[in-house]
């Protein structure tokens, strides 16, 4: 069984889960279980960015210390990952113990191997605590940061650790020459292509007077610990959540996949690789970098005020509804727009009237003219667009494009629909035609198997569900059900009525 091991960003904690959060969430937990179904064993990673300075900073402003506020946090996104169904088999904090013996212990390997990728500087220039980067001229407008306009950029001049990042440029260049694949879609690597064309800076990786960090192991020439700069603490969370600097930590690592925002590609397939490779170490497979999700045209700022309350939307319609509209309406590849309207909508017409009907009128036939038992029937049109639809639905999948999966799925909703309408079981059973009627029951069952199968990874519960009322056993999350796709085994099965999977509701 092959190892596959899926990471996400791990979500900062000054503020609750947002929309964006629940994209990446929702995108990754949904290759995770495609990967199970397809047999692979899974390692699906989440977790928390809890040092730095703007948690130090919000903690203050809340009159709280910084560890009382992210316990709070934590508990936050844990809730709600459990309730958006996202399947995580580990949640890491940078707070625990263990991550902090795996960042020290992989500092103290950079230092040992490559001991001149490291010096110290006194470094002046605009901070954003909100990026708790320094920013370029290029990334600064009218004063503010272009991520965060809403933020006052901060002077800062002292004296720190630099990592040679410079050094890596050839090396990098490199990879993306001879990996192209490493990073996607393509519109993300030609973004970091172009960066290394303008030549890369060393960076600053420790903060003087910031307590609330990982200490960084090696003292300054005058004797101070610094501070770590937090993402050369968050980082590596890929690394230590294997058990980093364990010898078992081989297990999992190298990570087969980044789950990230487009908006900390270069953190990902810059700095990290370098890293990476500083310490001798394996890189990544593959790093995913997902759009935006907007609101109204506008990116989701909580700063800005531009944001949907998550717990408003997927109380809404729930859960699977959520998590379909988001992978299918807003992608997982370029920016995306939420509204409510287009929520409604895609429900109601894909949900409500495309799969829940189909569900609900081939389930009442089978049990109005055959008793609920699924007849035994040759193969028809209904099953060759089934098995074409789940080749196209795995081409997609594999290439991560999560909405031309869910696309395939639901053309094959369209195609049952227009299939049961064609051959009209109602007339073939007034007429007394039992064979043709058997057929497309028949037919109707292995289709809805099919689909229990295809939507799983997007709306798990129904996937579920459906796998219950078709009377099959197990679940259709297994990889024997997934083997099972050319030929379902629906026949002799005792169906139950379906109450509506996906109810109309009024807005």
């Amino acid at each position: 069984m092959p190892k596959y091991f899926i990471t996400t960003a791990i979500d900062y904690a000054n503020g609750d889960p947002h929309l964006g959060h629940a994209l990446e969430k929702i995108g990754a937990d949904c290759i995770a279980r495609y990967r199970r179904l397809r047999g692979d064993d899974v390692h699906f990673l989440v977790g928390l960015d809890e040092h730095g300075q703007k948690v130090a900073q919000t903690a203050a402003d809340r009159g709280l210390e910084p560890q009382a506020l992210v316990d709070q946090v934590a508990a936050a996104f844990a809730a709600m990952w459990d309730r958006l169904e996202i399947s995580y088999d580990q949640f890491i904090r940078t707070t625990d113990p263990a991550h902090k013996a795996g960042v020290k212990a992989l500092i103290e390997r950079m230092f040992a191997r490559s001991r001149d990728d490291f010096y110290q500087k006194t470094y002046e220039g605009w901070y954003c605590v909100g990026c708790e980067l320094f920013k370029r001229e290029n990334e600064i407008a009218d004063g503010k940061c272009l991520l965060h306009p809403t933020r006052e950029l901060q002077w800062s001049a002292e004296t720190n650790w630099f990592f040679r990042l410079s050094r890596y440029q050839e090396f990098l260049q490199q990879l993306f020459q001879e990996r192209p694949e490493f990073l996607e879609p393509a519109a993300r690597r030609n973004e970091i292509l172009g960066l290394l064309a303008s030549g890369l800076e060393d960076i600053s990786i420790t903060r003087s007077r910031l307590a609330w960090a990982i200490p960084f192991p090696e003292p300054t020439s005058e004797g101070e610990i610094q501070g770590t700069w937090v993402w050369f603490d968050a980082l590596p969370n890929y690394l230590t959540a294997t058990g980093y600097p364990d010898a078992a930590f081989e297990r999992l690592w190298p990570a087969d996949l980044h789950v990230i925002g487009k908006d900390i590609t270069r953190l990902h397939a810059v700095i990290w690789p370098a890293m990476l490779q500083s310490a001798g170490l394996a890189l990544p497979d593959r790093v995913w970098a997902h759009g935006f999700v907007h609101v109204g045209g506008e990116r989701l700022s909580k700063s800005a005020g531009v944001q949907v309350a998550l717990t408003e939307a997927v109380d809404r319609f729930g859960a699977d509804a959520f998590r379909y509209f988001l992978l299918r309406e807003v992608g997982f590849e370029t920016d995306g727009t939420f509204t409510w309207e287009r929520f409604d909508q895609r429900y109601a017409a894909d949900l409500a009237d495309g799969l829940g009907n189909l569900i609900s009128r081939s389930l009442a036939m089978i049990l109005k003219y055959r008793a609920g038992r699924v007849p035994d029937a040759g193969v028809t049109s209904l099953d060759e667009a089934g098995l074409t639809a789940v080749a196209q639905y795995a081409a997609a999948m594999d290439a991560l494009d999560l909405s031309g999966g869910l696309d395939a799925a639901w053309g094959l909703v369209a195609a049952a629909n227009q299939y049961i309408q064609e051959t009209a079981p109602w007339s073939l059973a007034k007429a007394g035609r039992d064979a043709e009627l058997d057929s497309a029951l028949a037919a109707a069952a292995r289709c809805l198997y099919r689909l229990a199968v295809l939507i799983g990874p997007a709306l798990p519960s129904k996937a579920e569900a459906l796998w219950r009322l078709l009377g099959e056993p197990g679940s259709p999350a297994d990889a024997l059900a997934w083997q099972q796709l050319a030929a379902p085994p629906v026949a002799g099965c005792q169906v139950a009525r379906s109450e509506g999977l996906f109810p109309r509701q009024s807005i």
